[in-house]
């Protein structure tokens, strides 16, 4: 299972008809739905903004509309493109601008569905992974031991406050977790017991 990094967009015009896909990373049905509101007052010039998401560590929640266009020929197609590419916590919106020229619900199928396809090949994916926070205060005489063992150790969004001594917050894959706690245990000697939680599921 993926996880998207950032914002990704494609574009394009078939047969007069202009069709934006966008991509956002959300993490609850309720942020997709507030993203969601934000770009119809963002197009509300546009005929149609159609979407779909997917969200939950098993992309256990899913979500999608037509938004006006004939049933199963938008919110559907784009869906199904989501699905296909095994990734979660990801809203996808389709904005159509009407051309004047009828596409049909095959022709609609395949506009929609290939402007989910590109919007996706255009953005950028990480793995999701179970992760912890670990945070832990200890002397300076083993401080640059300890940051060199969390950096080889998958250390993301470190924070060090330095006062008598050093506090060290961070990100680690939860697989490290009993080899981090005891690698500063046994460097402090039992003195420097790092407090570990779960964080949940990001990516990286």
């Amino acid at each position: 299972m993926d996880l998207l990094k950032s914002y990704a967009a494609a574009e394009f015009e078939i047969k007069h008809s202009r069709f934006l896909g966008e991509v956002f990373p959300v993490i609850s049905q309720a942020e997709a739905r507030e993203v969601l509101r934000s770009q119809k007052e963002k197009y509300a010039d546009a005929t149609h903004v159609v979407h779909a998401f997917v969200v939950g560590t098993a992309a256990e929640i899913l979500g999608m509309s037509d938004d006006g266009e004939p049933p199963g020929t938008a919110g559907r197609p784009v869906l199904d493109v989501l699905k296909g590419k095994n990734c979660t916590n990801i809203l996808l919106t389709v904005t159509r601008w009407f051309g004047g020229t009828l596409l049909g619900t095959g022709g609609l199928v395949k506009a929609y569905g290939d402007t989910a396809k590109a919007v996706l090949s255009a953005a950028r994916f990480e793995p999701l992974t179970a992760k912890i926070q670990c945070k832990v205060t200890v002397p300076y005489d083993v401080y640059e031991c300890i940051r060199r063992f969390l950096d080889k150790s998958g250390a993301t969004r470190l924070e060090e406050q330095f006062d008598t001594a050093v506090t060290v917050s961070c990100f680690l894959p939860a697989s490290v977790s009993g080899a981090v706690r005891n690698y500063i245990t046994d460097l402090t000697n039992g003195t420097v017991v790092p407090v570990i939680r779960d964080a949940g599921y990001t990516a990286g």
